[in-house]
């Protein structure tokens, strides 16, 4: 069975239709580039886009970089603050000819599939998913069982939000050694572990494909470190999970 997955990131949108059954693309992705400003208008746009690039017509699932409630949007921080408030399903719905739409957190997304296909398979206990972009998102899981919601990459770290420190984008705008910012998302991962004893954090977003080059840095932390094994992907698939879930 397949189903259609985007992911909103702050850089890009990428989607494609997933196979439910594999856990995996059923085509190669499509991105496109994420509007600046990122208004709601401008980024219905570029989904409908990806969507209609591969001609598709049915469930899309859809991951928004923010807190979502139902599908309303409450927090926006690396896109337009104009989607606070927007009921996303609605206006995305709306540029789709009225296919049904799914919309949910977007590192929430990435932990569904990497609890079900990936690294966190058959995991128990306090597991946490962060994926490392523009931002820092989160997924919480207690015995494979999601809190949503959590967006922990706000969480204070030496004086600054966390992901103004640890995010790949800080990593890029400070022109950062692997080193140096290892040493950034340690503290930050000791920071978690201080707080929610997880048995094990899985680094996900696009960085994870460079895992070789910081994961064995990440020392001194008692939980386990794994990379994401649908590395970027992983947004993509827990969208359509969640649109066939719906």
């Amino acid at each position: 069975m397949n189903v259609f997955g985007v992911d909103i990131g702050g850089s890009g949108i990428k989607g494609a239709p997933v196979d439910l059954e594999r856990g995996d693309l059923a085509e190669p992705r499509h991105k496109v580039l994420t509007p600046h400003p990122a208004t709601p208008d401008g980024v219905a746009g570029c989904v409908a886009e990806v969507v209609e690039h591969f001609g598709w017509s049915g469930p899309v699932g859809v991951t928004f970089p923010g807190v979502v409630t139902g599908s309303t949007i409450r927090t926006a921080a690396n896109v337009d603050k104009g989607w606070i408030g927007v009921d996303a399903a609605a206006l995305i719905g709306d540029r789709l000819s009225g296919m049904p739409i799914t919309v949910l957190n977007d590192a929430d997304a990435a932990g569904i599939a990497e609890m079900t296909f990936g690294a966190g398979r058959g995991r128990k206990g306090a597991v946490i998913m962060l994926t490392f972009g523009t931002g820092i998102g989160s997924a919480l899981f207690t015995d494979g069982r999601l809190v949503p919601n959590t967006e922990l990459g706000h969480l204070e770290l030496d004086g600054h939000e966390a992901e103004k420190r640890a995010s790949t984008k800080a990593k890029e705008d400070k022109d950062l050694s692997w080193e140096e910012w290892a040493h950034r998302v340690r503290k930050y991962l000791a920071h978690l572990e201080m707080l929610f004893s997880p048995e094990l954090f899985i680094v996900g977003g696009g960085v994870s494909r460079k895992a070789e080059k910081f994961v064995p840095l990440l020392t001194d932390v008692r939980a386990e470190i794994v990379p994401a094994e649908l590395q970027n992907n992983a947004g993509i698939v827990g969208a359509a999970m969640a649109a066939a879930a719906r």
